[in-house]
């Protein structure tokens, strides 16, 4: 199954701005520094390919254990009506996508989860971090849940 997430029509409003970009290179520093872990949850930095602009652009999100001992990420943007740029360059490059943990870096695809498979793994992730039941109370958007497999 393809990407397929809409935007809302209410929620929070998207994080940005230069705040925000200082706080994903100070997030970015200390999770290449340690052992992987920001604000109390395993973190991780995504890097994707920009659907327009073709560069390279990294952010940290927070991951969980996934099936088949991948990765799994949530595209809430802390509950704003719209997904994050970093969803959009997923569906637009899914096979050009990297991770860095542990001070690795490592290929992975990215797929979207849909219907029971991404309900249930969307249970778990609210029952491990509240947090994201309260992003998906602020919008009516379905959260996008994307599995990150190892490429071989």
């Amino acid at each position: 199954m393809s990407f397929t997430h809409p935007r809302g029509t209410r929620g929070a409003r998207k994080p940005g701005g230069r705040l925000m970009r200082w706080v994903n290179k100070f997030a970015m520093r200390r999770i290449r520094r340690s052992s992987g872990k920001f604000m109390g949850a395993d973190a991780l930095i995504l890097t994707t390919v920009g659907r327009k602009s073709g560069q390279p652009h990294s952010t940290p999100v927070s991951w969980f254990r996934g099936l088949d001992d991948g990765w799994v990420v949530v595209a809430s943007a802390a509950g704003a009506r719209s997904n994050p740029a970093w969803y959009h360059n997923l569906a637009a490059h899914p096979d050009q996508v990297t991770i860095e943990m542990a001070g690795q870096s490592i290929a992975v695809t990215a797929r979207e989860l849909h219907g029971n498979e991404r309900d249930r793994i969307w249970e778990t992730i609210k029952a491990t971090f509240p947090r994201f039941a309260q992003y998906e109370q602020k919008t009516d958007r379905l959260l996008p849940v994307i599995a990150l497999a190892r490429r071989s």
